[in-house]
């Protein structure tokens, strides 16, 4: 995939040790503090979340499936997550049996509702990249560009399994033969596809210079919200200033049925660069997905940075729910990839 803002400006090590990357979980509402669920607040320690669920669901004597969370988090790293435990007639767990060094309960509220995947505003994100390399001045410098000017909004590598495996997974998964997986298995591989669909826009968009400006046709998103408008909607002088002000992005498609929101140069462009993915584009529609639009572009106005001792660098910034923290390390910095477990 091309870079954005030009080639990585250094180099460095990052999750040398879980406390290295660390993630605390933003909900964007606050509990019921009433229902029939507990919405757990728990900070793990190099912890797979799915384990974690299955711990929960044990401790709680409930079925795996009563148990919620929005997102999967790393297990490479400290995060702060929060999970729902579907409780009703149920006495409260012990929650001492499960503290230890890699799990720690922070609060427990009352819940009406189960807590479902995506159901999160975003996540605060502390990096720490070890034995930096690199001019300090054109680091700084980067980091001023995607600080006024935004990352490009990219899937991460996390997407799509060990050396990109789950794209040759969607390949057997959408041939004629269709072969059986389990139901896990299967999603992963139907999101790795659909994801990297919407990489190949983005990457055609970034090659083309309009990754981050409007082109005739475009579907928009507000930032930091669900909402959107399409570019016939808004005067197209106020778009450039929009979009220059990181006020609105343009958006890629998430793959499915349905009619496309976007229309001339944008349908045009987006047609070109995914027919040769047929194949892809055919399965995601047969297993019943809708079209939906991703924004191109994440505005990083909260990035924070500051330079260490022993060549290190810390970085404190917020990305909205479903963005990578790689996908703006990338843009900076040339690194090992991170483990992929989840």
């Amino acid at each position: 995939m091309p870079y954005a803002h030009g080639t990585p400006v250094g180099r460095g090590v990052i999750r040398s040790c879980a406390d290295d990357f660390q993630v605390d979980e933003a909900l964007g509402f606050l509990p019921d503090d009433e229902g029939e669920h507990l919405l757990v607040q728990i900070r793990k320690r190099e912890t797979n979340t799915q384990w974690l669920a299955g711990q929960l669901a044990r401790l709680a004597g409930i079925d795996r499936k009563d148990v919620g969370f929005a997102g999967l988090k790393d297990r490479h790293a400290v995060t702060t997550q929060w999970f729902s435990l579907g409780m009703a007639g149920r006495p409260e767990p012990d929650w001492q049996a499960l503290d230890n060094e890699r799990i720690e309960v922070l609060a427990v509220h009352r819940h009406k509702k189960k807590l479902r995947r995506g159901s999160l505003h975003g996540n605060h994100f502390i990096l720490r990249v070890r034995q930096l390399s690199g001019a300090r001045e054109a680091i700084n410098t980067r980091l001023q560009q995607l600080q006024c000017a935004g990352m490009p909004n990219y899937f991460g590598e996390q997407r799509f399994g060990h050396d990109y495996s789950n794209l040759d997974e969607a390949n057997r998964l959408f041939s004629p033969s269709r072969p059986r997986m389990n139901r896990s298995l299967r999603g992963l591989i139907i999101s790795a596809a659909r994801s990297q669909l919407f990489n190949q826009v983005l990457a055609a968009r970034i090659e083309q210079g309009n990754w981050n400006s409007p082109i005739p046709g475009d579907y928009f998103r507000l930032d930091g919200s669900r909402g959107g408008f399409a570019d016939h909607e808004e005067q197209p002088e106020r778009l450039d200033t929009r979009c220059n002000a990181l006020d609105v992005h343009p958006t890629g498609p998430l793959w499915g049925r349905g009619r496309s929101l976007v229309k001339e140069d944008t349908e045009r462009l987006e047609t070109q660069v995914l027919a040769p993915f047929e194949l892809w584009r055919n399965g995601l529609e047969h297993v019943g997905l809708q079209q939906e639009r991703r924004p191109l572009r994440v505005a990083l106005n909260a990035l924070e940075w500051r330079f260490l001792e022993d060549r290190d660098l810390e970085l404190r910034f917020f990305l909205p729910a479903g963005c990578y923290a790689t996908a703006m390390l990338r843009e900076l910095l040339d690194y090992t990839p991170p483990s992929v477990d989840e």
